[in-house]
């Protein structure tokens, strides 16, 4: 059994895409949500989602790119490369049939669908593109990021909704822990914010119609009434300890436990006891050998909708009382469906470096529980332990423990 550790990461988000300023927006309680400018959404009946601004194309990619990858694979390529810099891993000094890639996404290539179905039905089949397949489907952020750093380990696309990125990390882990590689590329990348996106969660009655940035996205208020659409990838670099130490790296974390559990219970809608989500939890910890008093910290999957934030409180409080502070970032970054997991991973980990504790921002109203809900600001706090959820649509429940990093 080996000891998993992370050495990096890289993040594209609706707050920033460098990890630095990234999470002192969170800290800081940047809202990352405004009016969508990304199409005409006049019509949908929703005005709000949480865009990615001022994407740096430019630092990895060249015009041809945008023509060869959906936007949900650049992200995810951009966010690889980043965490690989970040890494100070060397491709040329290690075995390549070691290094892996474990990336996935809750939709793929969501825009190019769209644009490629308006121009079959507008000019005919043979207009379609010729790369629409490989620009759409999803494991293609995956294979992208392979050919990109030239990782010829593993590379698969875990597909799991909106806890696609947190399996993606938990399966990285168990990877390495069992000495299959040495090193993981994990995460998830999404870039669902275009007409058929919005307007099928809407229709679903999945989002919120509000059209204040700053009562739109509410987890755990009283007067919560559906999620924001995200867009963003986050990649962290997962890597066997002995691994990283025979190479020097810098180590920002360990891996400790991971949960993995179905509700079976139905298509859309968590378990309203939070019956999956408190096995998993529950795996998580005891994977890493610990008791439910010792996690501090839960970055909650906290979605913002009714189901899903009354179903993940009864759970958190089922298993750990009133012991842990819980907050919800999806209140700054919008959800990020698949990358949503990887993207809180970041989160979380720099959570317990930096001993601070993200607020739920905007949230007025919280409901009543017996945990410590952190609102409004960000708090110093003694970290050693931390979780973070992610639950998807089909049931998919994710939990991945996370231990400040202690030489």
């Amino acid at each position: 059994m080996e000891r998993v550790v992370i050495t990096g990461y890289g993040v594209v988000s609706p707050v920033g895409c460098e990890v630095a300023d990234f999470f002192n927006n969170i800290v800081a309680g940047k809202n990352g949500i405004g009016p969508i400018t990304a199409f005409d959404a006049s019509e949908t009946g929703v005005t709000l989602a949480a865009e990615v601004k001022d994407f740096p194309f430019e630092r990895y990619f060249q015009k041809k790119d945008a023509k060869r990858m959906d936007r949900f694979s650049l992200f995810g390529v951009y966010a690889a490369n980043e965490a690989l810099k970040d890494s100070g891993l060397k491709m040329e000094e290690v075995n390549p049939d070691r290094v892996g890639v474990i990336v996935g996404s809750g939709v793929g290539g969501l825009q190019t669908i769209q644009d490629q179905v308006i121009k079959m039905h507008e000019k005919g089949p043979n207009r379609v593109a010729p790369l629409f397949v490989p620009m759409t489907i999803v494991n293609m952020a995956a294979g992208n990021i392979a050919l990109s750093i030239g990782a010829k380990g593993t590379c698969e696309a875990i597909v799991t909704a909106c806890a696609s990125g947190t399996h993606s990390i938990g399966e990285a882990f168990r990877s390495i822990k069992h000495g299959y590689q040495d090193v993981i590329f994990a995460g998830g990348a999404e870039a669902s914010i275009n007409q058929i996106g919005v307007a099928g969660f809407n229709n679903l009655t999945a989002l919120s119609r509000n059209t204040d940035a700053n009562s739109a996205s509410i987890p755990f208020d009283e007067k919560r009434n559906g999620f924001v659409m995200g867009e963003g990838a986050g990649i962290v670099v997962v890597e066997s300890l002995s691994h990283a130490q025979k190479r020097g790296a810098k180590i920002l974390a360990e891996v400790v436990g991971f949960g993995s559990t179905c509700d079976a219970y139905h298509m859309t809608a968590p378990d309203a006891q939070g019956t999956g989500a408190k096995k998993a939890m529950r795996q998580a910890i005891e994977e890493a050998g610990i008791a439910p008093g010792a996690v501090q910290y839960i970055n909650a999957h906290g979605t913002s909708t009714k189901a899903n934030d009354a179903a993940e409180s009864l759970a958190i409080a089922e298993v750990f009382g009133s012991t842990p502070y819980v907050s919800s970032t999806k209140s700054m970054t919008g959800h990020l469906l698949g990358a949503a997991g990887g993207v809180e991973a970041i989160i979380t980990i720099e959570s317990l470096r930096q001993q601070v504790i993200p607020a739920t921002i905007n949230t007025h109203e919280p409901m009543a529980v017996p945990f410590h809900l952190v609102v409004g600001k960000s708090q110093p706090a003694n970290l050693k332990y931390a979780i973070s959820n992610s639950f998807g649509f089909g049931g998919h429940n994710g939990v991945v423990a996370f231990k400040r990093w202690e030489d």
